[in-house]
């Protein structure tokens, strides 16, 4: 529901109100001018209220208190903390546009990443164990220009689903370039630079543990069932029509790290 869809609620009893504000602290709207605009419309509603009437002052504390956890939302702050790793690593950046309790909308910009070349298993272990090693052999110098590149986060893995005869599953596995590297990566004949996302904007849903065949389902099922009857599930509908569009899952830990693992399986449109 995001900012305050109806003026009449300025009529609710502080306990109602109080309620309405409770089930939606976390849900923000797409566009933040949409949101300020509702925000100032709620500022000109209380000025224009009867100071006589009983439970104003109740009513007036609770909608402020309501209004500014909706603006922070509004402006994009998100459920998830950041990465620990994010803070000793270069990670991809992005903006969080909608945040709630199980799951959030961000906003890529593209940026240069190398990936792999298509990589066909039927096991995402043994996919990602691949894929990761030819990355990680880049970043130590196997490139053109022996360079030595700092590992960044996430490690990004994109799954396509098999249109064939075959059960295999094509992934390719992307890491972030930093910075320094964006506009002249390194070459190597093993992976290739990519301008990523393909497509802005991503459902992203956190989970921790290790990912495998077992949890991945689980948590893109999870993810699919939060977005259902949302506006942003008829976004995904008309991208996926477009084309083939990836279901992707992003690591933000090493495979030595074993405790408070950071995962992401994410939906892009």
């Amino acid at each position: 529901m995001g900012c305050l869809p109806h003026f009449t609620i300025f009529m609710l009893s502080p306990v109602l109100l109080y309620t309405w504000c409770a089930d939606n602290f976390l849900i923000t709207n797409q566009e933040e001018q949409f949101c300020r605009s509702k925000q100032r419309a709620m500022v000109r509603g209380i000025g224009q209220m009867d100071s006589a009437g009983e439970g104003v002052g109740l009513v007036f504390l609770t909608l402020a208190l309501c209004t500014t956890a909706m603006f922070e939302q509004c402006q994009g702050r998100s459920v998830y903390e950041e990465p620990a790793n994010c803070l000793r690593l270069e990670c991809a950046p992005y903006q969080v546009i909608h945040s709630q309790k199980d799951y959030e909308i961000r906003s890529y910009r593209a940026a240069t990443w190398i990936s792999t070349s298509p990589i066909h298993s039927n096991s995402f272990k043994d996919a990602a164990g691949r894929g990761f090693n030819i990355l990680f052999a880049y970043i130590q110098g196997n490139n053109d220009h022996a360079a030595s590149i700092n590992m960044t986060a996430p490690v990004l893995v994109d799954m396509f689903p098999s249109t064939g005869s075959s059960h295999n599953t094509t992934f390719t596995v992307q890491l972030y370039l930093p910075q320094k590297y964006q506009k002249n990566p390194p070459l190597s004949r093993q992976v290739h630079p990519v301008k990523m996302p393909e497509h802005r904007h991503a459902a992203v849903k956190r989970f921790g543990g290790f990912m495998n065949e077992a949890n991945i389902p689980r948590q893109v099922l999870a993810l699919r069932r939060s977005l259902k009857g949302s506006p942003w599930e008829s976004s995904m509908a008309k991208t996926q029509s477009k084309g083939h569009v990836p279901c992707s899952v992003a690591g933000y830990n090493s495979p030595y790290e074993h405790e408070n693992r950071v995962n992401e399986v994410m939906f892009w449109f």
